[in-house]
Order: C-alpha cells, then structure tokens, then sequence
C-alpha cells in the first residue's frame, strides 16, 4: 500500500465520525447533549472540527469573553501575560489546575516540530500533558492537578496538511471554549515552524458533562 493509499484510508474512517465546520458548531452541540446537566454524562464523544484556525475557533460565552479564551491560552502555551489579566479572568470556575497544561509547554512543541521535520511521516510527535512530576507510578486520584482533562495530543501529515488528534478523559462543555481556543493556537503554531497548511482536528472525549458545578470531574 502507497503513502497516498494510507492516507485515503485514514480519511475515509474520519469520515465516520461527527463533523463540524468550525469549533463553534460543536459548542452548541455538545451543550445540547449534555443539556440534562448534573452528572448526565455522554460517553466516549468523537467529533472532527474541520477549520481549526485560531479565528474560526473563538467561542465566546458569558463565561469566557475573548479576553479570558486570550488569558488563558497564553498562560497555558508558556506565553507571557500580565498580572492585571490573570487578576481579570482566572477563576475556579473557569478550570484550576486541572486545566493548567503549561508545564514544559514550549520544549514539547519544540519537540514535535523537531519530529516532523525530520520525519513528516513519524507516530511520535505528541504533546503528552502530565499529571505527576514524580511519574505516573505516582498517580493519586484525590489531586485534581495530577488528573488533567486533556491527556494527549496527537499531531501528524495526512494530505499534506498538519493534523491533530486531542484525547481527553473528561470535558465539560461550558469549558470548550477554552480548550480549542488553546488548541487550535497550538496547532496553528506547530504548523506555522513547519511551514505547512493546516487540516482538521479530532476531539476524542472519553467523559462529556454540561458543566462542572454540580459533578465529581
């Protein structure tokens, strides 16, 4: 099988998964399913975004006004931000440290981008999000800053364009606009080093609540 057979593959089993235009299309839907709230929760959520840019993926809301999606992606890619910002917007209700992603943020992007510049074809350009220092043999459920949302990112070259594959093991909806903010800046960054077009993006959710005021997440 060629390198451009694989590909036609990859794409046809995309094509089994839920597709949205653009990131708020999936907002609205994924609110609308979790709309039973509490701890309903929609297992196993796997949605494509086909225009992941960073301005085709600002969804905001009275929870995150676009000063707070610019916050905290910026804080969260290792970017500098002032004090008056994080005074502004950073609060409990937005997501604590189990949305905090910036350790070693830069060197894992600078990783991945080495990667695929010297093998665009490579399965190992992640962005591993971790939730210990110590490692994983010392993982401890009660700490909320070892267990992360977002687990895993996956990027590779599929029709000559940079994809992405987000894994997550818990997102609650009211908090996705801060999420594909970040990702999709971060996508858009890797693909900008490598000076290559930008594709779709996948968002595996293993656990989809409404929000996360009334549940164990």
């Amino acid at each position: 099988m060629t390198g451009n057979d694989q590909q036609s593959v990859s794409h046809n089993l995309n094509g089994g998964f839920l597709r949205f235009a653009t990131a708020l299309e999936m907002y609205r839907y994924i609110r609308e399913i979790t709309a039973p709230g509490d701890d309903f929760t929609v297992r196993n959520f796997i949605g494509v975004i086909e225009d992941i840019s960073p301005d085709a993926s600002i969804c905001e809301t009275e929870l995150f006004p676009r000063g707070a999606l610019e916050y905290y992606t910026k804080k969260n890619m290792g970017w500098e931000y002032t004090q008056g910002e994080a005074e502004a917007y950073q609060t409990d209700e937005r997501g604590g440290e189990q949305g905090d992603y910036r350790a070693g943020m830069q060197k894992k992007i600078s990783n991945v981008v080495a990667c695929l510049q010297t093998e665009p074809r490579s399965k190992r350009a992640i962005i591993p999000i971790p939730f210990s220092l110590e490692g994983s043999i010392n993982v401890d459920w009660t700490n909320q800053g070892q267990t992360k949302c977002c687990r895993e990112l996956h990027f590779y070259r599929e029709n000559d364009r940079l994809k992405c594959t987000g894994i997550l093991r818990m997102q609650n909806a009211s908090i996705f606009p801060k999420n594909i903010h970040l990702f999709a800046t971060l996508i858009n960054c890797v693909a900008s080093e490598l000076g290559w077009e930008v594709g779709e993006y996948v968002h595996w959710i293993t656990n989809l609540c409404h929000d996360r005021s009334a549940i164990s997440c």
